[in-house]
């Protein structure tokens, strides 16, 4: 399976450990990424709020470009591993089949340059390759160290699968928990797995009371995930993971409640599990990884009964 990889801005700097992970764990289960030439900016910052035809703009050209390079072939199916990312072209692509004025604008813009759009394109995401194409069957055959005994609330956040994503439920979302069951981990049950983070709030002013409501928002899902169990948090945004980690000690200064808790990208709780060094799973670049040993693997005993190392 050979799918066309839209990187995106993140994946080169703070979600740099995500990309690692992610091309580790894909070639564990079979999976080959086609990067894709000359790739733009999505526009999945504040730019939509700004000016809604470039931002889709922006979109389409990648979208047109994967097209271009597949004409011919049948659908193609373009992976996005950021969340921001991922809505940003599922929401180019939705511009395109209201086929309004938006969408006319941006066939004139994508025109100018000398690029069309078909709508042949797929936008997909890891999480639904995992799923969909490879499955929870392969994913687990590819587990030699089980996570065994590790407590994960996955945390999907406010985008990933709203309100334009063609997988898992907009409301209560599973695809991520199971496949953290998948590699021998126990997902924590609780109800915020979609609550936003508030990187929108921080990003869009630096200074004044917009920043502590960011802190709040993230604060109140490190303490419920930690309420319930968890051990660490798994995510696949790299805004999420950036907010939820790195502002730990703010957070601690700010309600008075230490939180140190591991907060990492899907596929590095994946990657671990299918016996990944850890160098190549981006381990080393995170503020704080700690998680439980896993139960050791049973072990042959005298008489050929089983026992416990």
């Amino acid at each position: 399976m050979t799918y066309t990889y839209f990187p995106g801005c993140s994946m080169r700097g703070t979600g740099r450990a995500y990309e690692e992970s992610l091309l580790a764990v894909f070639e564990k289960v079979g999976v080959s990424l086609d990067e894709l030439e000359d790739w733009n900016c999505c526009g999945a910052s504040a730019w939509s709020s700004v000016d809604r035809t470039q931002a889709v703009a922006l979109s389409a050209r990648n979208l047109a470009m994967a097209e271009e390079r597949g004409r011919g072939d049948g659908p193609i199916d373009l992976m996005a591993p950021c969340a921001g990312c991922f809505r940003s072209l599922l929401k180019a692509q939705h511009a395109f089949e209201e086929q309004g004025s938006l969408a006319d604008k941006v066939d004139g813009a994508l025109a100018s340059v000398g690029l069309r759009y078909d709508r042949t394109v797929r936008v997909r995401h890891p999480i639904d390759v995992l799923m969909s194409d490879v499955g929870l069957e392969r994913v687990a055959a590819a587990v030699t160290r089980p996570l065994e005994g590790v407590k994960v609330a996955c945390y999907y956040g406010c985008l990933l699968v709203r309100p334009n994503a063609p997988f898992d439920d907009q409301h209560d979302p599973m695809s991520m928990d199971r496949l953290i069951e998948a590699v021998g981990a126990e997902p924590v049950d609780w109800p915020l797995k979609t609550r936003c983070c508030g990187a929108s709030c921080y990003s869009s002013s630096p200074f004044g009371p917009v920043q502590e409501a960011t802190l709040k928002l993230s604060y109140q899902i490190l303490r419920e995930a930690k309420r319930r169990g968890a051990d660490a948090v798994a995510t696949a945004c790299p805004l999420c993971q950036f907010n939820l980690e790195g502002f730990q000690p703010r957070m601690a200064r700010a309600f008075g409640e230490r939180m140190d808790m591991t907060v990492g990208f899907i596929t590095q709780f994946l990657g671990l599990a299918m016996g990944v060094d850890e160098r190549r799973l981006g381990i080393r670049r995170m503020m704080r990884w700690h998680l439980p040993e896993p139960r050791p693997e049973p072990v042959a005993a005298g008489g050929g009964e089983r026992a416990s190392a």
